[in-house]
């Protein structure tokens, strides 16, 4: 079942050792057939040097275990809640990268303070409210889904034009049109939010240091890349 989608979602899985982003079994990929109302996960705790893409796990948006031999991540109910709730997303990717990490568990957005974020996200990277001690206690990765809805519904942002967020004390999740280009994300965001930090550090170092990209500017930047009139790339 979904054979060729299990194939994206477990490559797209390795694809987070590639580029750095886990250690051990700290991450996950899943994807979305949007026609059949299937999502195709990670299993949970299973080594990725040990993994097979038949090891991949058919889950209905409900969480019902459809196909597959395994229990699915343990942060299925939060992949499925996103796939609910952000119409346009096909892929979605949870790591602990550090960096992204570190400003998750400060309860920090990763401001814009240029175009390398400005080419990826069309603002800051909002970091969520913590979950109180009943949403961890009952239903906590579901309730994750749901503190990340909230987040963006709050701010009034789109989640097609910022493909990221921090769990408040947790860590990263990102998404895009398919597996691979959450893994992308993934990737970025972790760059912007090394890129971040290190940009505070340098403007500590100046009582004249003005830091935080101008909104025209920020604007050119996205939209020279997304959106109908975009004329980056081929």
């Amino acid at each position: 079942m979904l054979e060729e989608l299990k194939e994206q979602v477990f490559r797209a899985n390795l694809q987070l050792v590639e580029y750095g982003l886990v250690v051990l079994t700290w991450g996950n990929v899943s994807a979305i057939d949007r026609e059949k109302g299937l999502v195709v996960i990670k299993p949970s705790g299973v080594p990725y040097s040990a993994m097979t893409a038949d090891d991949m796990v058919v889950m209905d948006l409900q969480g019902n275990k459809v196909d597959g031999k395994l229990n699915p991540s343990s942060d299925t109910p939060t992949h499925l809640e996103l796939y609910r709730k952000f119409d346009n997303i096909g892929g979605v990717v949870h790591t602990h990268s550090s960096w992204a990490c570190a400003w998750a568990q400060a309860g920090v957005d990763i401001p814009a303070y240029g175009t390398t974020h400005a080419d990826f996200a069309f603002g800051g990277i909002p970091c969520t409210r913590g979950l109180t001690e009943d949403e961890v206690n009952t239903e906590y990765e579901l309730n994750t889904g749901r503190v990340i809805v909230e987040e963006f519904a709050k701010r009034g942002i789109s989640p097609d034009e910022i493909p990221a967020v921090l769990i408040h004390r947790h860590g990263p999740f990102t998404w895009g049109k398919d597996p691979f280009k959450a893994v992308e994300n993934a990737l970025i965001l972790e760059e912007v939010a090394k890129m971040a930090h290190r940009t505070e550090a340098v403007a500590s170092l100046s009582e004249n240091s003005n830091i935080g990209i101008e909104q025209y500017l920020l604007g050119k930047h996205y939209l020279r890349k997304h959106g109908k009139n975009a004329y980056y790339g081929q």
